[in-house]
């Protein structure tokens, strides 16, 4: 299949709920942009430390992650934060672990995003080309 990369814009979701309260001024909300590798694989996205850490995002609680090699692995998960891709946004939390950004199942669920996998791109879902759809049955 080879390797979906997206750009994949991360936002502190708690920078912009001050935003909107007015209690931070929208320069001081933590971004972080950088090109993410789809892992139709992990159900969950990843960050690494340093893109948690660069977002100022929380660790809530602690996870036990499954690697594709059977190893078992407790981590950190963070806060939410908003992730945004082709134009999409939907607020994610992240297993702490790695070197890049793993965007998982859930979120591209979420975004109604599917996987061109011979055009290795995401494509929006072609019954809601203009926005996400969720489903709720």
């Amino acid at each position: 299949m080879g390797e979906v990369k997206v750009k994949a814009k991360l936002t502190n979701a708690i920078d912009e709920g001050l935003v909107r309260r007015g209690l931070l001024k929208p320069e001081e909300v933590r971004t972080y942009e950088a090109e993410a590798l789809v892992d139709t694989g992990a159900v969950r996205c990843t960050l690494p430390p340093f893109v948690a850490d660069s977002l100022g995002l929380a660790r809530v609680t602690r996870y036990t992650a499954q690697y594709a090699d059977g190893r078992l692995e407790e981590v950190d998960l963070t806060e939410g934060f908003i992730l945004e891709i082709l134009g999409r946004l939907t607020t994610e939390e992240a297993l702490i672990l790695g070197d890049e950004i793993l965007i998982g199942q859930t979120a591209l669920e979420k975004l109604d995003l599917w996987v061109d996998c011979q055009s290795q791109r995401l494509i929006p879902n072609p019954a809601h080309p203009d926005q996400p759809v969720s489903k709720v049955k």
